[in-house]
């Protein structure tokens, strides 16, 4: 601003306390999801230790669980499931709530789909309680991930 002074920020808060005026899109006090609180199982190890690139289909997957607020307000819950060779979502899921039900979903879907390929599959994710989870695992050594 030429040949203007930019208001102290005390000021604002003050007039903004005054008027009724709040700002609600930096709120430092809004929670975001967080995988790693809940129960801990067994963490594998990092196996891709950063080499996402790929050149055969279905090597390299990686899973995740993202946040989303909805036109209510209320958190909604997606989980994808992707191969890092030719960036294809093969599944996902939807929900409203992050349980053990929610994120088993897509890995049951991806492993009847799945082709024989004759080499190792890989599926990297965070160490999220529902990853560690023995369900997930056992379904994992099921499909030989």
């Amino acid at each position: 601003m030429i040949g203007k002074q930019m208001p102290n920020h005390k000021r604002v808060q003050r007039l903004m306390h005054e008027m009724g005026l709040k700002c609600t899109k930096y709120n430092r006090r809004v929670r975001k999801y967080d995988s790693s609180k809940g129960p801990n199982g067994k963490k594998a190890k990092n196996k891709l230790r950063r080499r996402f690139m790929s050149d055969r289909k279905y090597q390299k997957i990686v899973c995740d669980v993202t946040e989303f607020k909805a036109q209510n307000q209320k958190p909604v819950y997606l989980e994808i499931i992707k191969d890092l060779a030719t960036n294809q979502i093969l599944t996902w899921s939807l929900g409203l709530h992050p349980n053990l039900h929610f994120s088993l979903a897509p890995l049951k879907q991806l492993l009847m789909q799945l082709p024989h390929t004759g080499y190792q599959l890989t599926l990297h994710t965070d160490q999220g309680w529902q990853y560690q989870h023995k369900a997930w695992r056992h379904l994992l050594r099921k499909g030989h991930i």
